[in-house]
């Protein structure tokens, strides 16, 4: 395959329009760290239009089967274009180029469920006449859209979190203005050139590009921004929600994600299943495995089905159909995880399979012997690494699942349904998955953490509670 995008100064979308800068950042594909585009940098007066023309364009009516059709031409247009795309996030996140295509479908069904969403969205009454006084009266309540949305989203997965973010926004009546994260900014100008082609009106999406510290300020600084939505680092996190002041603010911040497997697990099953949600997308996913428990009494039979697995997997060029892992998103970041593992075998952690960097590249890397007090079982590594440890005991298998600022998603393979409620009750995170990893999603779920990780819940219909607030209208008749 060869690139789809030329090298060309790619521009802001602000207010319908096209807005190119002098000034430009270099995109890079990530296997061959070539320049594929060239996109523009915003400036404070580019911000402010675009958070002008977003709060201007909510005086416009947008009813709801009009975001319906838009956002079911928009996920139309996705597909049309889905090899496309593929290739874009191939090249700009360096994500295999399978992987890339089930992106592609999941941001169109992304779409398509805000779509069906945006008909949907409802009050309901309250029954306020059963109160003393007030037997002449009746109410209801209904959602009303928060306003101007400022979503700004990672570099990891740069299609569908942006639809997961900008799609329930326009499907709640909102205006957006997308800062989409520097490094892989070019399929969010894709999705930005489909909206239009979908109808979108003027102004209700608007896209900012540039350096993240200096435009997420900017969008913090202006008070007509209504509500934020992040994806990121909890440092970030913690940063926005502080300066966002009384405003709404929905946070997604990571995990180190821990997966029990219990020793009546289907052995062949979990390992795999461990394996492969641990190192897709080179492990720079937030709910990709990172911590491993295995009852000692399979853990031996575990760990060698583990291994085989993860040797089965072709690390190399991810536009390459046979390619399994692709390069990490940049070489600071592979030299970073090259640390954490190295730090982790002199306090006396085992490298099982992998521990090897090559530029851009780590291996996918297991490690035992090790404890929750290692950085890459205390931090979130995010990237192809995943610690493997035992247990015996149930209540102390969750303990160490707990022991955890994070708090996104756990999973636990068992048939014992007893262990399943008490884990359900008692890990504190977001979602927990029973008898698969705490890698598995589905975009119409309810997605978000407790703790570290955040707050707030993504997934179309959650995501639009977020977005919206609940007004009650009380008639005196």
């Amino acid at each position: 395959m060869t690139t789809t995008v030329s090298i060309e100064n790619l521009g802001l979308f602000i207010d319908g329009q096209w807005r190119v800068k002098r000034t430009t950042s270099d995109v890079l594909n990530k296997y061959t760290q070539q320049v594929i585009a060239k996109i523009s940098v915003a400036e404070e007066q580019d911000v402010r239009d675009a958070v002008t023309a977003a709060k201007q364009a909510i005086t416009k009516s947008f009813h709801p089967y009009e975001r319906y059709a838009v956002l079911k031409n928009a996920a139309e247009g996705l597909r049309e274009r889905l090899e496309e795309l593929a290739t874009i996030l191939a090249e700009e996140v360096g994500k295999p180029i399978s992987e890339s295509r089930g992106e592609v479908e999941r941001a169109a069904l992304t779409l398509e469920i805000s779509a069906e969403e945006a008909k949907r969205i409802h009050g309901e009454g309250v029954p306020v006449e059963s109160a003393p006084g007030s037997e002449n009266r009746q109410a209801f309540t209904r959602r009303v859209p928060v306003g101007v949305v400022a979503a700004i989203t990672p570099f990891n997965v740069p299609l569908n979190l942006v639809c997961h973010k900008v799609g329930p926004a326009l499907a709640a009546g909102n205006s957006v203005v997308l800062k989409p994260a520097e490094v892989t900014p070019v399929s969010a100008i894709m999705l930005t050139e489909i909206f239009e082609k979908a109808g979108l009106p003027v102004g209700r999406l608007n896209v900012v590009t540039g350096a993240g510290p200096k435009i997420g300020n900017w969008l913090l600084g202006n008070d007509d921004v209504d509500m934020f939505t992040f994806t990121g680092s909890p440092k970030i996190g913690r940063l926005i929600k502080e300066k966002a002041g009384l405003r709404k603010v929905a946070l997604e911040l990571g995990n180190n994600s821990a997966t029990i497997v219990h020793k009546d697990a289907d052995i062949e099953q979990s390992a795999t299943l461990v394996a492969q949600k641990s190192f897709n997308n080179a492990g720079q996913v937030c709910i990709s495995v990172q911590r491993v428990y295995v009852h000692e009494d399979i853990y031996e039979s575990f760990l060698i089905k583990m291994k085989d697995v993860t040797n089965s997997f072709v690390v190399g060029d991810p536009k390459n159909e046979a390619t399994s892992i692709g390069p990490m998103i940049a070489e600071k970041e592979a030299v970073r995880v090259e640390n954490w593992v190295n730090e982790a075998i002199k306090e006396g952690a085992n490298v099982e399979t992998g521990g090897k960097r090559d530029g851009v590249f780590y291996e996918p890397t297991i490690l035992s012997n090790v404890n929750n007090d290692m950085k890459v079982c205390r931090e979130e590594v995010f990237g192809p690494v995943v610690a493997v440890s035992t247990y015996n005991d149930v209540d102390d298998v969750i303990a160490r699942v707990n022991d955890s600022e994070y708090g996104l998603q756990a999973g636990l393979f068992t048939n014992d349904l007893a262990f399943a409620m008490k884990a359900a009750n008692q890990i504190e995170v977001g979602g927990l998955i029973i008898n698969d990893t705490s890698g598995y999603r589905v975009d119409h779920m309810p997605y978000g953490g407790v703790k570290k990780s955040g707050s707030g819940k993504e997934g179309p219909k959650y995501a639009i509670e977020e977005m919206t607030e609940e007004r009650i209208v009380v008639f005196n008749l």
